[in-house]
């Protein structure tokens, strides 16, 4: 994922491509969640609620709590759109966020893959509308927000 600040055009790339995940979140949330236990299934294992503790990825997939998480993590990327021009506003939360991710066993690691994650559920998303300038202005945002996140993770 690259560093860097967003370009004023990155940014309203950004807010346009939303507009078609925004539409359906939990659907794009899923290919988000499906691609990562593709890459790396060990992670489904994290995801054991009180109420149940899932043996597959399909299983938690389908799970009531799992649909929760999934709406919690396409919010939290609606929030970081919402705030392209003034993603310091979200340090100190992301910074929370990455402790939290620690905290339940999250590898740092594994920021990497959610990033690649997300980039296929909006390639999948937007089809021919996902061009290189779409990916390049996608990946900065990640990027910013892992760094918040990260910088959480190593407190």
């Amino acid at each position: 994922m690259e560093n860097g600040a967003l370009s004023g055009a990155q940014k309203e790339r950004i807010r346009e491509t939303w507009k078609a995940v925004r539409q359906d979140q939990l659907h794009h949330g899923t290919v988000l969640f499906t691609r990562l236990f593709q890459l790396e299934p060990e992670l489904v294992l994290l995801f054991q609620y009180e109420s149940s503790g899932f043996s597959d990825v399909q299983e938690c997939l389908g799970s009531a709590e799992f649909t929760e998480h999934i709406r919690k993590v396409m919010t939290v990327i609606g929030a970081a759109v919402d705030s392209v021009d003034s993603l310091p506003s979200l340090d100190e939360y992301l910074t929370s966020l990455g402790r939290k991710h620690r905290a339940v066993g999250v590898k740092l690691e594994s920021f990497k893959t959610v990033g690649e994650s997300l980039l296929f559920a909006l390639e999948s998303a937007l089809g021919d509308a996902f061009t290189a300038e779409t990916r390049d202005a996608w990946s900065c945002l990640y990027g910013t927000v892992v760094r918040s996140m990260s910088r959480g993770w190593h407190q």
